[in-house]
């Protein structure tokens, strides 16, 4: 495992231990952890999306309204299956 070291500005940091206190984390680290998994899954997603929009923006044909949101429907719940 990587140690990884950080400097916060004061506020920063007392904001940050009140936090942590409020919800129970046991330590910064574990916080720390959860919202970089967060953050990547967040990046990943937004990726996926981006990817979504080049390939409906690349479509030669008309799409209905309907047939657009069914096509959104199906891609979402594969991302989330993807990003489960």
């Amino acid at each position: 495992m990587e140690t990884v070291s950080i400097k916060l500005e004061d506020n920063f940091a007392k904001d940050l231990d009140k936090t942590i206190k409020k919800n129970h984390y046991t330590t910064k680290t574990e916080f720390i952890r959860e919202a970089i998994r967060e953050k990547l899954k967040k990046l990943e997603t937004e990726e996926a999306l981006r990817r979504l929009k080049m390939m409906f923006g690349s479509s030669k044909h008309r799409t209905t309204d309907k047939q657009l949101h069914e096509a959104g429907e199906k891609a979402f719940a594969e991302l989330e299956k993807e990003l489960a």
